[in-house]
């Protein structure tokens, strides 16, 4: 079974710019499983030691939970 790549971590800057997107109700572009979800995000917080963003769909408002240990990748919508 291959494996996938994990963003397990963010560095400084991309904390930076996830922290301005939610600041700013900018929207993300994140991908899961190979499936890309653009979202905007209303929350980061900590779930059993876990980083999770609480964000919805920005056209149908759809609530949901990303966990950033289970993200390939991030990226601002710009």
């Amino acid at each position: 079974m291959p494996r996938r790549t994990r963003l397990t971590q963010l560095n400084t800057e991309q904390y930076d710019a996830l922290e301005r997107a939610i600041t700013d109700g900018r929207r993300l572009s994140v991908w899961r499983n190979g499936t890309e979800f653009v979202i905007i995000v209303d929350r980061l917080r900590v779930s059993s030691g876990r980083e999770a963003l609480e964000a919805h769909h920005p056209t149908t408002g759809d609530k949901l939970v990303l966990y950033i240990d289970e993200l390939q990748a991030i990226e601002v919508v710009r």
